[in-house]
């Protein structure tokens, strides 16, 4: 059995291949940049095979016939939860699966496997939930067998939902649409796989559509009980409940952020809840899925919990950094006498216009180390940022142990609160996300389309 995963370098896409692989499957896997996904894929390799296609850019029924084979079983596991661009939802949701689907007709596929939403329909509202909807009526149109299976809120450790959930359930207080009364019915990544798994290898005839849920339904609040309860915390957290408008309103705001997972699409997914009969998926499964009450195995208790506690931390760790260089500007450049300032600097033989300049050059300089905290992307703090924070720190230290070695024994601790400041410091650069090991792909050539194979 041949498999084609389309999106398989996406969250559920990467699992799913991984499972495959150390089946035995030959594999054709697909994602926006074949070496780089290749070059990430923690599972063996052996037996893959790896091409470009973005879906956003609707590679052609054409395209999608010159790798298919009579018999492949083909997952479509692309997809994404927030647009880049508008119309980004069909592209990537629906039309550019249209074309998978007839091509999967033409070559004679055995089982086109669909990885909708549980929710999906043509007239949902919303784009995503609308989107997967229209794609997920196609394929039932389609003269292949297909399966549409539709998940609810997967749980899996490196999940944006999970670990967003996660980090909600370590707060000892929050607040919460409605009071979280939302129904969902978790379903968890192995219990996803193991079901596509099990239809890929039956390969059934016919259209179907599977509800891949949870054993039950709960709704937010308890579920985030449940998962505070897992993550070692004997008391519950103090819900209070929270205006629609205004988690609405502040999910827009998030939605400003790319990284952010929140913003007015998915607030309303959340909003709306969903919940569906789990026989179907047992069955599939041949036992009852996993409950949500046993999503974090002890061994990963503690990681886990750290883990969302930086997921809070880590933002404020950072915004209290810029504030300190801000605050740092505001003083030096107006609030602390000046005529003070330039006696310190005196101290360490800087005099005159040079003290002056020397003064308001620094103060810009903190401000601008600030703004940059905040604005700056991630490769650029860690190239440029943090070791250059870190090494004005050093000379500031150095300089001032140097000509007015008392402030170290000053009581408010003017040079020792500068150790806690590196230590903040130095652990926001080692908690930046890596650098790619592998450089992008090169950019195709003028007229080539963006979905060419790759070797």
């Amino acid at each position: 059995m041949r498999v084609v995963i389309v999106g398989a370098s996406g969250f559920l896409g990467r699992a799913m291949a991984e499972a495959f692989a150390h089946r035995g499957a030959d594999l054709l896997c697909t994602a926006r940049n074949a070496d780089e996904a290749r070059a990430e894929a923690a599972w063996p390799q052996a037996h893959a095979q790896w091409i470009s296609a973005d879906l956003a850019e609707v590679p052609p029924a054409s395209f999608w016939l010159a790798q298919l084979r009579p018999g492949d079983v083909v997952v479509n596991a692309a997809g994404i939860l927030r647009e880049g661009r508008a119309g980004e939802f069909d592209a990537v949701h629906h039309r550019g699966p249209v074309q998978l689907f007839e091509a999967c007709a033409t070559a004679g596929a055995a089982l086109v496997i669909q990885v909708s939403a549980l929710g999906a329909a043509p007239d949902a509202a919303g784009g995503y939930f609308s989107s997967k909807g229209e794609a997920d009526r196609h394929l039932r149109q389609c003269r292949v067998a297909s399966a549409v299976v539709q998940p609810s809120l997967v749980w899996g450790d490196e999940g944006a939902s999970a670990r967003l959930f996660a980090a909600l359930a370590v707060m000892p207080m929050l607040l919460l649409p409605g009071g979280g009364r939302q129904w969902l019915q978790p379903v968890h990544l192995h219990d996803v796989v193991a079901g596509v798994l099990a239809l890929a290898e039956a390969r059934p005839v016919g259209r179907r559509t599977l509800a891949f849920v949870g054993p039950e339904p709960l709704n937010l609040r308890d579920y985030l009980a449940d998962l505070r309860r897992q993550l070692g915390y004997a008391h519950a957290a103090w819900v209070l409940p929270m205006p629609v408008t205004l988690f609405r309103f502040g999910a827009m705001l998030a939605g400003r952020w790319k990284s952010s997972f929140l913003d007015a699409e998915t607030a309303g997914m959340l909003l709306q809840g969903n919940a569906a009969p789990a026989d179907d998926f047992a069955h599939w499964l041949g036992h009852a899925p996993r409950s949500h009450r046993a999503f974090v195995p002890a061994h990963r208790v503690q990681a886990l919990r750290r883990a969302a506690w930086l997921q809070w931390m880590l933002p404020l760790l950072r915004w209290a950094v810029a504030l300190v260089w801000m605050w740092t500007f505001v003083v030096s450049i107006g609030l602390y006498p000046r005529d003070q300032s330039l006696a310190l600097l005196a101290r360490v033989a800087a005099s005159g216009g040079w003290a002056e300049l020397l003064l308001d050059g620094a103060a810009v300089f903190d401000l601008a180390l600030g703004i940059g905290t905040l604005a700056l992307p991630a490769a650029w703090r860690s190239r440029v940022l943090w070791p250059l924070q870190l090494a004005l720190i050093a000379f500031y230290t150095a300089a001032i142990t140097w000509a007015m070695p008392e402030f170290w024994l000053h009581p408010f601790g003017p040079l020792s609160k500068n150790l806690p400041m590196c230590a903040a410091i130095a652990l926001l650069w080692t908690m930046e996300p890596p650098t790619r090991r592998n450089a992008r792909a090169a950019p195709k050539p003028p007229g080539e389309p963006p979905w060419n194979t790759s070797s």
